[in-house]
């Protein structure tokens, strides 16, 4: 990773498919594998059975603070899929 993330503090999420597609905006925290709240490191590990924290220190841990959240199912719903805006849900 360049660092981006980390330097730049925003990012866009996107889940779960290019069909049905909620697409999460917002201002990105940046957690060392040492600094990672051990709840988080433990739900990882709870669920997909692997603490990153353990193979290096190289891994890096993303608190993603929404700012703008969009839904839609495809493209011929891509207007007026505002959930929320600058921090204040629409919905």
């Amino acid at each position: 990773m360049r660092g981006d993330l980390r330097d730049g503090g925003r990012a866009r999420v996107a889940f779960p498919s290019t069909r049905d597609v909620l697409l999460v905006d917002g201002e990105a925290d940046t957690f060392t594998a040492a600094e990672a709240p051990e709840a988080v490191a433990g739900a990882l590990r709870a669920k997909y059975g692997w603490d990153p924290r353990g193979d290096g220190a190289s891994y890096a841990f993303f608190r993603v603070r929404p700012r703008t959240v969009q839904a839609y199912r495809g493209e011929r719903e891509m207007r007026g899929r505002f959930l929320m805006r600058e921090g204040a849900w629409t919905v």
